[in-house]
Order: C-alpha cells, then structure tokens, then sequence
C-alpha cells in the first residue's frame, strides 16, 4: 500500500495548536489503496505532544536535540515510509481533499516532482482571508519559481503547502539548515530540478498569530535574512548549472 508521510516539527509553545492540524488530517479522504502516516518531530526536550493527539499508529512522535524546525524535518525524513512526503506546520490547517488532490497529481503526472496549493490566512477570529498573485493552475515550468523569488523577494507559490516526491527530497539533502526559510529553500531546490504543479483547490488554512517564526524581526530583513537569502539563491543557481531532472525526463 504506498503511503504518503506527513511530517511536522513542534517546539513547546507550537503544541497548543497541534490538536487542530490532527483533526484537519484524520478528516482527509484518501484515494483507494492509499495510507498516510504523521511524524510529528520534537525539536528539543519537555515538548510532550503525545499528549495532545490520538493514541493512533499512523501518528508517530519522536523527539531531536533542538534545532529548529527545518532541521526538525529532515530528522524525521529518516523514520518516514512514504514515497510522497508532505508537509504540515503545527498551527496549520490542512484543508478537506488536500492530500487526496496532491497525490492524484503526481500520479496522473510523473514527470512532475512537487505540487503546492492556494492558501487562506487563518485569523484570531477564525475568518479566512485570501489574497492576490497565485499563479495559473497547473504544470509550474522549472526555473519560473525561482525567476519569480529573484524579482520579487517571495516565491509564487506558499512553501508550507509543499508535497513533493521522496527521492527528489532526499536528493536535495531535505530541508535547508536555517533558522527560517529552509522550507522556502527546498521548494526552490525542487523548482531547479523539476517542472512542479500549482492546485487552485485551496490545500491549507495558514494560521496567523503573534508566536510564529514569520514574526520575528530577523524573519524579513537584517544581517541574518541577507544571508539566508544569499545561501539559497547560491543553492539554487548551483542546481540549477547541475541540470539535474526526474528518472523519467531522462
């Protein structure tokens, strides 16, 4: 039975939302023949998250020294079964039909090696706010989410909706070792080695509130952002001179 793995790093002040995005998963419907697993990674000690969902063996706890979540992540690529792997923040959301519609995708396509989704901010009062600048549904063009980060700073698509094949992200070494914006450095690792797809179907309700990693002053400008953002460009640039490309482009 192939088995998509959703994997989620949580810290001590992220498990208050954690019973949330459990239910947004236990909720999903999955294509015949398909399971999932959840592998939720601990970053550091006194997390306890086994408390806070289902005694159920798909859902798999498992705690790492402290490294943030992106080094979180790739930790737990390596307890993972799936040949998909997904990813879930622990204050997100995932919306009903997402993982459903992210496997049809790269099955109906095998010649693309990602798939993301149209987002909803998730606000204090529970409203769901849209926003502008997606880009068409669809086959996304290796190269043109990179070309897109280059000029405007963000990519065209949200990293956080991410589901991409297991090889590819193995290749790639998982996610990038940063404070933030790793997973923004995989999904341009992808779009360097393989055309993608973006699914107009919204696949994630994205919560915003004053604790998340996007709030800190360092997130978006400074020292540390210029490095980050220097680190990735020169990741992908180098990929991209590399022409890797899926087994089946070949």
């Amino acid at each position: 039975m192939p088995v998509i793995s959703i994997i989620t790093p949580i810290h001590q002040a992220g498990v208050q939302y954690l019973p949330s995005a459990c239910e947004s998963l236990i909720r999903q419907e999955m294509p015949s023949g398909w399971s999932w697993e959840w592998l939720i990674q601990e970053d550091g000690d006194e997390v306890d998250a086994a408390s806070h969902v289902p005694a159920d063996t798909r859902i798999r706890v498992a705690s790492s020294r402290r490294g943030g979540p992106h080094v979180a992540r790739t930790v737990a690529l390596g307890r993972s079964a799936g040949e998909l792997i997904k990813n879930l923040d622990s204050d997100d959301l995932l919306a009903d039909g997402s993982l459903s519609r992210d496997i049809r995708t790269l099955e109906e396509n095998p010649n693309v090696g990602w798939v993301t989704s149209r987002v909803l901010d998730l606000l204090a009062d529970g409203s769901l706010v849209g926003f502008e600048g997606d880009p068409p549904a669809g086959r996304i063009t290796r190269g043109s989410t990179f070309a897109h980060w280059e000029q405007e700073q963000r990519p065209q698509v949200h990293p956080a909706t991410l589901c991409a094949r297991r090889a590819l992200i193995l290749a790639l070494g998982g996610w990038m070792a940063l404070p933030a914006s790793g997973d923004t450095g995989l999904l341009l690792g992808l779009d360097a080695v393989s055309d993608g797809w973006f699914t107009e179907e919204v696949g994630l309700h994205y919560r915003k509130h004053p604790g998340q990693i996007t709030t800190h002053a360092s997130h978006s400008a400074g020292p540390e952002w210029q490095d980050r953002m220097t680190v990735i460009r020169e990741h992908t640039r180098a990929l991209q001179k590399m022409a890797w490309c899926l087994p089946e482009e070949r």
